[in-house]
């Protein structure tokens, strides 16, 4: 007996979503060559549509400057290449600092770039190479040689203010001390050298006057034996030469411990001053004669003070 179903012809309901059912649940069987290559140009054209919608940033001219941002030119901060450099020793504090630097710069530079080694600033500086260097003139102008020798004097703020002021006290009771004395023109020791008068050759003085170390040695003057002595300041050697007949003794002047000198009573324009050689005031050397106008100059350049006439 036949079972009850369907009639002939007539699918049951429910087939077709059976048969969707079993389709989606089968297992995908391997793509022939025709239909892989068919998917694979599909897959081309969806991505070639994604990249559609993302413009590709424009490349950057070869003169653009923001893509040679980052190139070195090859030159130093201070446009220093092509420039003719000599070796200089810049000498300050004791200090040997050796830099080269454009020969066609100038005095101001200079002093800039000592600035920025030592940290003086330049107002407070004095460089010398064979006398003061002109901020206005260049290093070929005054005939700079590579290998020179640049002396710098001068102290910076945090060193006035941390060594010259209780240095400055010091010397201020020393004066005072010494005011009580008896006037040194006036000791023995030194009458016997101030009665043999004024030496006849001795450099002119300006009294009440203010100048710089001139250019040739002091001289026709008396040391405290009665000789005669000259004195040679050697800025570009640091050093102070005290010459008489027998010999020339040359000083660092980093080793003078102080410089002190007073008037001639009766010659007021000049002075007896003496250089102090060792710790205490026996080692004094002691030089008659001395042109007034010279002695602050003398004082500072010994000491290494900044001159501000």
């Amino acid at each position: 007996m036949a079972a009850a179903g369907a009639p002939d012809g007539m699918e049951e309901p429910g087939m077709d979503t059976e048969a969707e059912t079993v389709a989606t649940e089968a297992p995908a069987r391997p793509l022939n060559c025709v239909e892989a290559e068919a998917a694979a140009g599909a897959a081309a054209e969806d991505s070639g549509a994604a990249r559609g919608s993302l413009q590709p940033a424009p490349a950057q001219p070869p003169g653009d400057p923001a893509a040679q941002a980052s190139v070195s030119n090859g030159e130093d901060a201070g446009g220093g290449a092509g420039r003719e450099l000599v070796d200089l020793k810049i000498i300050w504090n004791k200090t040997k600092h050796e830099v080269k630097f454009p020969l066609d710069s100038t005095g101001s530079e200079l002093k800039q770039k000592i600035h920025s080694i030592t940290g003086l600033p330049p107002a407070m500086q004095k460089v010398m190479y064979k006398g003061l260097v002109p901020e206005d003139k260049t290093l070929r102008e005054i005939k700079v040689t590579s290998g020179a020798k640049i002396m710098v004097v001068g102290s910076t703020i945090n060193d006035v203010l941390a060594v010259n002021t209780p240095k400055d006290a010091a010397q201020q009771d020393a004066k005072a001390e010494e005011n009580k004395k008896e006037p040194l023109c006036r000791q023995k020791q030194h009458r016997k050298v101030l009665d043999k008068g004024k030496p006849e050759d001795v450099m002119p003085s300006v009294k009440g006057a203010q100048e710089r170390l001139p250019t040739v040695p002091l001289s026709g003057m008396y040391n405290k034996s009665g000789g005669k002595v000259r004195l040679t300041f050697k800025l570009e050697q640091d050093q102070l030469w005290i010459g008489t007949k027998e010999r020339t003794e040359k000083l660092p002047m980093g080793s003078i411990k102080n410089v002190v000198s007073e008037p001639i009573e009766g010659h007021e324009d000049y002075h007896m001053m003496a250089f102090q050689l060792g710790p205490t005031e026996a080692s004094y050397y002691w030089v008659y004669w001395v042109p007034t106008q010279y002695v602050d100059a003398i004082k500072d350049t010994v000491l290494g003070k900044w001159q501000y006439f």
